[in-house]
């Protein structure tokens, strides 16, 4: 336990020296609006790509549904600081989304999880989709196909800064504890860890709702943000959007799902001006660093405070010894 504490020091305090940094560059100027914008993308691309990876990346699941738990989020959201323009509206939005797509992951997790590869992206694609059309449908209070305008903004970068640390701190510590240590086991051989009694479905649920949350979470800041939502922000696309990031980190590696969607994010505020092109410059560029490193930017190669202290208590034994 007390280890534990100490390594969420160390994230908390590498945290803090990134907040410092983004905020000398505001404060100098560097960061303009636009390049706020980026920013904030960035973000929730991290908050998405987080929980993705976890499903992915660490349980071994394939889900196409992460667009359908980001739409919650910004609907629960987006209606309820639309009814009541406060911060407590806006959270209290948030945590709508997060009880509605934990029901859902649920409700959704237990027969579905027990499919695998093809068949389980097929059905999770297809949930995603259930649940835009269930939007679309819900005229009265989503306003349909037109969606959602004039959304009241709450959203600054030191909010979502601090989301991305909450957010990483909770998959980080789940990862390492005792449930974590079990979907990782299921991950590498379900059936032998079926055999030494581990309870498969319920881990693996237990990611796929930690993953659904974490997109609800990133889809209420995107619609506070972006002010204007609609149903077709959240179709295959996004879901496709989601998975380019954790594929390019490398899938299992949650240091990897960073530098990924900041390099992403960069690429694309670089390649705004190519009008057209953008999109065949960006397709290319992952093309190319696919190709030289299929395993991702990272692989499966993880920045570990753990590491650190060990390396540390490694070279005072050896001075000590000498």
């Amino acid at each position: 336990m007390k280890k534990n504490l100490k390594y969420n020091l160390v994230w908390l305090f590498i945290a803090a020296v990134a907040y410092a940094f983004i905020y000398v560059l505001y404060i100098t100027g560097v960061i303009t609006p636009f390049t706020e914008y980026t920013l904030i993308m960035i973000g929730i691309n991290i908050m998405l790509a987080l929980g993705l990876n976890l499903i992915i990346g660490f349980s071994g699941q394939f889900s196409l549904g992460h667009a359908g738990f980001m739409a919650i989020g910004a609907y629960s959201a987006a209606i309820m600081t639309v009814k009541y323009p406060t911060m407590g509206g806006f959270f209290s939005g948030i945590l709508l989304g997060i009880l509605l797509s934990g029901i859902v992951a649920l409700l959704v997790g237990i027969p579905t999880l027990r499919l695998k590869g093809d068949y389980l992206a097929i059905a999770t694609l297809g949930i995603s989709e259930i649940i835009r059309i269930i939007i679309i449908n819900m005229n009265d209070l989503t306003n349909g196909p037109a969606g959602i305008f004039g959304i009241p903004p709450m959203v600054s970068w030191p909010m979502v800064f601090g989301f991305v640390v909450i957010i990483t701190l909770i998959i980080v510590n789940f990862i390492h504890s005792g449930p974590g240590r079990a979907t990782m086991a299921i991950r590498e051989d379900e059936i032998a860890a079926e055999s030494m009694g581990v309870n498969t479905t319920k881990y693996k649920v237990a990611a796929f709702i930690i993953g659904a949350v974490t997109a609800s979470v990133a889809g209420a800041i995107y619609s506070s943000y972006v002010q204007t939502i609609a149903p077709k922000d959240f179709g295959f696309m996004k879901s496709i959007d989601i998975l380019i990031i954790v594929v390019f980190g490398g899938i299992g590696s949650v240091t990897g799902t960073f530098i990924s969607a900041i390099v992403l994010g960069i690429l694309n505020m670089f390649l705004q001006d190519a009008g057209a092109l953008r999109m065949i410059i960006y397709a290319l560029a992952l093309i190319i660093i696919m190709i030289f490193k299929p395993g991702g930017l990272l692989g499966t190669w993880e920045f570990s405070a753990k590491k650190l202290f060990k390396q540390k208590e490694e070279k005072s034994n050896a001075s000590i010894e000498r």
